[in-house]
């Protein structure tokens, strides 16, 4: 699944071949990363799977045999992360809204998807994991949810953080960070150098489109509509009803 095709290229040393699938989400300059391309037919694939690419692996440093935790499960990059990690061996526990979308997440993966609204995901996590807690937490929820992190993330853990859904601000002891080798972490893609988004783009391709062309990952797809009933998506969203993502059509 690509954001689109090149179409025609210059000599450039990050260019694409012509022809070539792009992968999407580089903050809307897929024509610059591969050296002023022209681009058509954008998908609905690229975006998570940059970001997670990015984030888990950039800045969670998540390596072989360790374990991931995932807000927002049920959310396009949060069933993009739960297939991705699973596809590479990791164990996933994923946070949902209701037991439906708990079972969907496992069915794409997930050791365990945990119902925030019934259950006290720090007491399932360290449950699950006999108290040793995950290795690193893919948290786009931030505000209140960091210091309970703290309390299921194992020693020399790390947060990564990408959005903050539940606030910006957040309160916990920081003297647990230190004892326990702890890390809070997190970044976006939109500010950074074009250079650097061609390197992530083309990690992505080698690493991440072999599990799409297996089979391995795909988009998990709620609901299309025209964009004329963009409120309507909103409203899915906002009721917390897709499991996935929400795709808006023109034309």
């Amino acid at each position: 699944f690509h954001a689109g095709l090149v179409e025609a290229a210059v000599a450039h040393e990050h260019a694409f071949r012509i022809g070539h699938g792009l992968p999407g989400g580089v903050g809307g300059r897929i024509g610059e990363v591969a050296g002023r391309l022209v681009v058509r037919d954008r998908a609905i694939a690229g975006g998570g799977r940059v970001v997670l690419c990015f984030a888990a692996d950039r800045h969670g440093q998540l390596a072989a045999g360790e374990s991931l935790l995932v807000h927002g499960g049920a959310s396009g990059i949060g069933t993009t992360a739960v297939q991705l990690a699973s596809a590479l061996g990791h164990a996933v526990y994923a946070t949902v809204g209701s037991d439906e979308r708990a079972r969907a997440v496992e069915a794409l993966g997930a050791a365990k998807g945990i119902n925030y609204k019934t259950q006290d995901f720090v007491e399932e996590v360290n449950a699950l994991t006999q108290k040793k807690g995950v290795n690193v937490i893919l948290d786009m929820v931030a505000g209140d949810y960091i210091g309970r992190e703290l309390k299921c993330l194992a020693d020399d853990g790390r947060i990564v953080l990408i959005a903050t859904l539940g606030g910006s601000k957040s309160s916990f002891n920081s003297s647990e960070l230190m004892r326990r080798r702890l890390t809070i972490t997190g970044s976006t893609l939109r500010p950074r150098p074009v250079a650097f988004k061609a390197e992530i783009a083309r990690a992505l391709q080698q690493h991440v489109w072999p599990l799409l062309s297996a089979g391995k990952i795909k988009p998990v797809i709620f609901k299309t509509l025209p964009l004329e009933q963009a409120a309507q998506g909103h409203a899915m969203m906002e009721a917390g009803e897709q499991i996935g993502k929400i795709i808006l059509t023109t034309g």
